[in-house]
């Protein structure tokens, strides 16, 4: 199923590549995004068209930006539910059926404090749930967004830069 989701998305932006940078940014929001990221995993479809930027003479850093800019947003959203709604928000559907998720988000953030949210960025579920911890246990507001947009850049461009350098790799091996 993921697939097939991410395939379509590619197709389609090899087809209209003016729409690189709005796709990049949406799926980016969505992977990031508290509650949507469990129903819009983008990392597949992101590291697709990263190959289609060596494939296809996308420009890459409208397209980088793109993708730092929604992560970035996305996390800010999530801090800014965690932190105006606080611990009732782990009784709303869909966090209600991972009850562990917002703990295991609380130990982490604990354990690691600003530099978690940064490398929360690059864990699977954690990567909803730190921002949300942070804005539930009130991280302070700048230190969480230098943390959160640095490490936007470097997820987008890691993701990013691995589909590219994957495409560049078969092109070796034909």
């Amino acid at each position: 199923m993921i697939q097939q989701y991410a395939q379509l998305v590619i197709d389609f932006v090899r087809a209209h590549q003016e729409w690189a940078a709005p796709i990049v940014f949406a799926l980016a929001f969505a992977e990031s995004l508290a509650f949507v990221s469990f129903f819009v995993p983008a990392w597949a479809a992101l590291v697709g068209i990263g190959a289609l930027v060596g494939a296809s003479g996308i420009p890459f850093w409208p397209i980088w930006f793109a993708g730092t800019l929604g992560a970035g947003l996305g996390d800010w959203v999530s801090y800014w539910f965690g932190y105006k709604f606080k611990n009732p928000i782990a009784h709303v559907w869909p966090l209600s059926k991972y009850p562990d998720l917002l703990p295991r988000g609380h130990v982490f953030m604990e354990k690691w404090g600003v530099p978690g949210v940064f490398i929360g960025r690059f864990f699977g579920p954690l990567r909803a749930a730190v921002p949300l911890v942070a804005g539930i246990v009130e991280m302070p507001y700048w230190q969480f967004q230098v943390a959160n947009f640095a490490s936007a850049a470097v997820w987008a461009y890691v993701l990013l830069k691995f589909g590219d350098f994957g495409f560049n790799l078969l092109r070796l091996f034909p």
